[in-house]
């Protein structure tokens, strides 16, 4: 069953759409090649909803949406398809999800209210309040509290933190980050990298070898000639000069302030700080990433 949002939806886009971009083959072609997208989306959907829900109406929902897709999607626009479909298929199984959640609006803004002030009142009492002091505080009565209870939790939509405050717009979040979210994590692991090249020589060596190569302990120890204890020391020295330099750049708020700014550790700490400073720019930091966060080391260690 897909809801009348839907259709309506995507009865528009393929009117407006009179030419498609794509012959029929070609659409055919991109529809076979991405059902598992929608097998995937719909069970990621059925993870985090109650196990009523039926599969069958989600896949019908999200195939339908990847038709429409395939439809409507032009190549030259730049946007692949996988993205285009992923929102159009999300999109398909929330209208989906909202023709199946018959909870009004307000039994949902009593389900608030109630958890509202059972938390204030649990916060006040110290303790979980009764019934009769909730409805005391709602000023209603104990059979209409039971009520609208037994309305929420008989609702096909529940929330993922209990049965009262979610609507299926709820349910799912974009996890693909956007423009600006990801020109600062490239940002982030350009100052990472460019944070590993200034450790010293030692330390590096340990934090490429343990993390990055993924090396056993004991085979590093044996390269520099030490014990496995001196290298676990080694490597908690060098996380902490990571962690420190890098909020010194970044979040210079949870850099600590040294206790003695002249003792010869706070120097050395100070000249680090410097050195990652000395050896990044913004371009330098960018150029370790492309336009989807990915390093080459990053595709080489997961090879």
């Amino acid at each position: 069953m897909t809801s009348t949002m839907t259709t309506a939806a995507d009865l528009a886009a393929d009117t407006a759409t009179a030419v498609p971009a794509l012959s029929a083959a070609e659409q055919e072609e991109l529809i076979r090649t991405n059902m598992p997208l929608v097998g995937h989306l719909v069970r990621d959907m059925l993870s985090r909803i109650p196990n009523h829900i039926h599969r069958d109406d989600l896949t019908s929902a999200g195939l339908h949406a990847l038709v429409t897709a395939a439809r409507g999607w032009d190549p030259t626009r730049g946007i692949p398809f996988n993205r285009f479909a992923t929102t159009r298929i999300r999109g398909a199984i929330l209208d989906e999800l909202r023709s199946l959640d018959w909870a009004t609006r307000s039994v949902r803004t009593k389900a608030r209210a109630t958890d509202t002030t059972r938390q204030n009142l649990t916060t006040t009492l110290g303790r979980t309040p009764t019934n009769e002091e909730l409805a005391q505080a709602l000023g209603t009565t104990t059979t209409d509290l039971h009520q609208t209870d037994n309305d929420v939790q008989r609702a096909t939509v529940l929330s993922l933190q209990g049965f009262t405050t979610s609507s299926p717009d709820d349910l799912v979040t974009e996890r693909t980050p956007g423009p600006e979210d990801m020109l600062i994590r490239r940002e982030q692991i350009g100052y990472l990298h460019h944070a590993i090249e200034s450790l010293p020589e030692r330390l590096q060596t340990v934090i490429t070898e343990y993390f990055l190569k993924e090396r056993p302990m004991a085979d590093i120890a044996a390269d520099l000639g030490v014990t496995e204890s001196r290298i676990s020391q080694l490597r908690a020295e060098a996380l902490s000069l990571l962690k420190d330099g890098l909020n010194t750049h970044l979040d210079p708020e949870l850099a600590p302030a040294p206790e003695n700014p002249d003792s010869i550790i706070a120097r050395r700490r100070a000249g680090y700080y410097a050195t990652i400073a000395g050896n990044t720019s913004l371009h330098s930091r960018l150029a370790l990433t492309n336009a989807h966060g990915f390093t080459p080391l990053a595709h080489g260690a997961a090879a």
